[in-house]
C-alpha cells in the first residue's frame, strides 16, 4: 500500500458526470482520494453521507475530495444522484482496478477495493494513508484535520 511520503501515482479517470479527471491537474490544491468497494452498499453509502454533509469543511480548506470504486461510470451516475454527491465520483472500471492497484488498495481476491482513504498534497505528495477496512466509515473530522495541518 502506499505511504506517507510517497509521491502520489498520476492517474485519469472518467467521473460520473463522463468528465475525465486527471490527478497531477490538481496540483496546487490538496487531494482527498476515498477509495470504496461498491456504490449501493450499506456502509459505502453511510461513508458518503459523511462526505456529502461535511463538504462545506472540505471545501473551506481547499481541498478536492474522489471517490473512487471499481464500479462503472452508470452505477456511479446513479448513486451520486440518489445520495446528492456532488463531487466526482471516479470509475475504476476499466482496466478494473488499474488505479487502485497503483496504491495497493485494490483487493484481488474480492474485485473491489479496499476502504483507504488517502491525502494528497498541493505537490502530489500522500501526507495521510488510512486503511479503514471494509466494514469500518472513516471519521471525516480526523481527515479534516489532516487538511487544516496542510494550509
Amino acid at each position: 500500500m502506499i505511504k506517507v511520503g510517497d509521491q502520489a501515482p498520476d492517474f485519469t479517470l472518467k467521473g460520473h458526470d463522463d468528465k475525465e479527471y486527471k490527478l497531477s491537474d490538481f496540483r496546487g490544491k490538496n487531494v482527498v482520494l476515498v477509495f470504496y468497494p461498491l456504490d449501493f452498499s450499506p456502509v459505502c453509502t453511510n461513508e458518503h453521507a459523511c462526505f456529502v454533509d461535511a463538504l462545506k469543511i472540505f471545501e473551506a480548506l481547499n481541498a478536492q475530495i474522489f471517490g473512487i470504486s471499481v464500479d462503472s461510470t452508470w452505477t456511479h451516475k446513479a448513486f451520486a444522484e440518489k445520495m446528492k454527491i456532488s463531487y466526482p465520483l471516479l470509475a475504476d472500471f476499466h482496466p478494473k482496478g488499474e488505479v487502485g492497484r497503483k496504491y495497493g488498495v485494490y483487493l484481488e481476491d474480492k474485485g473491489i477495493h479496499n476502504r483507504v482513504t488517502v491525502v494528497v498534497d498541493k505537490e502530489g505528495i500522500v501526507r495521510y494513508v488510512e486503511e479503514h477496512g471494509i466494514p469500518n466509515v472513516p471519521d471525516v473530522n480526523k481527515i479534516a484535520k489532516v487538511l487544516e495541518e496542510l494550509k
